[in-house]
């Protein structure tokens, strides 16, 4: 199974525009990934499962409420903020970066899709003065350095399946970090949801930042 039809085999709620759209990001992102380092060669050829069902591995856990705020910290070259801003169109995302070149390609990405539910800006997490939801990230820092950098930026309340809080990809065994943070915090083993080998020691850990 490849491609688009994998998304859809995970993510059967999706509707074809979805999908489509998802086709369209992955063939600018390659296109772009020729011409700028976005991610390896390697990479590159596994795209579907190695960074969009890598990135949409969040809506398994949860669904994004109409109006939510959601920062993508650490975005690189839009994910999982791009992705997932196709699949919540009604959820603002903004995508932070502190690599200006890697966020005017998300902004050029961005423009050339048509999304209008996302924004790239040029920052340190620290330095953003907005407060967001959640905040989605993909194994940019250990978690005690991402913990801190949230401190402030996530309001409190929870309208969605999870408290307000970071959803976090990870692999490796992160236990000692989490214990490092202490508080309330849940995680899902990616395997348990996909069947790729590539999967088999990642997972997706919620904190609850915003209490």
């Amino acid at each position: 199974m490849k491609g688009i039809d994998l998304i859809k085999h995970h993510l059967d709620w999706l509707s074809d525009a979805q999908l489509q759209r998802l086709e369209r990001f992955v063939d600018v992102f390659l296109e772009t990934n020729s011409m700028i380092n976005l991610v390896s060669r390697k990479d590159a050829e596994h795209i579907w499962i190695r960074h969009i069902l890598h990135s949409l591995s969040i809506a398994k856990a949860i669904k994004f409420v109409d109006g939510m705020q959601v920062a993508d910290v650490g975005t690189g070259g839009g994910l999982p903020g791009i992705p997932l801003s196709i699949i919540f169109p009604n959820v603002q995302f903004t995508l932070i970066d502190s690599i200006g070149k890697k966020i005017k390609v998300v902004n050029s990405m961005l423009d050339h899709l048509e999304i209008k539910n996302a924004k790239g800006i040029i920052s340190r997490m620290e330095e953003v003065p907005q407060q967001f939801d959640f905040v989605v990230s993909r194994a940019v820092k250990p978690l005690p350095v991402m913990h801190g950098w949230l401190k402030g930026k996530i309001r409190k309340g929870q309208n969605a399946e999870l408290p307000n809080g970071l959803l976090y990809i990870k692999g490796g065994d992160f236990q000692s970090e989490l214990d490092e943070i202490g508080g309330t915090h849940r995680y899902w083993y990616l395997d348990d949801w996909f069947e790729d080998p590539f999967f088999e020691t990642k997972k997706l850990v919620w904190i609850n930042i915003g209490g």
